[in-house]
């Protein structure tokens, strides 16, 4: 049962082969950082850096600063491996197909 000075927030997480979403209960004014470090998902994963991945609520960047609300889910983000301009501008270069997908 959740407490009235408590929020319901989720701390999710993906590489190609494992995934990984923690839910948690939190403090009413939980910032993503603290979310992030109460899942205990930074030891889960080697590759995550707070410093270098972006951080996100339900697919929309935010801050490590940002005050949570109740449901909310809280993605940590990879880098890109290849910007996508940059192939599209590669693939025009070479005269291919612009198909969706590679």
């Amino acid at each position: 049962m959740k407490m009235p000075d408590q929020i319901m927030v989720e701390v999710a997480y993906a590489l190609p082969e494992k995934q990984l979403i923690i839910p948690l209960r939190a403090p009413k004014d939980c910032t993503v950082k603290q979310a992030i470090e109460l899942s205990g998902i930074l030891s889960k994963f080697d590759g995550i850096d707070l410093n270098e991945n972006q951080v996100g609520i339900f697919g929309k960047l935010t801050s490590l600063d940002h005050t949570l609300r109740d449901r909310d889910r809280v993605e940590i983000y990879r880098p890109l491996i290849a910007d996508p301009k940059e192939i599209r501008r590669k693939r025009a270069a070479e005269g291919k197909d612009m198909k969706k997908g590679g």
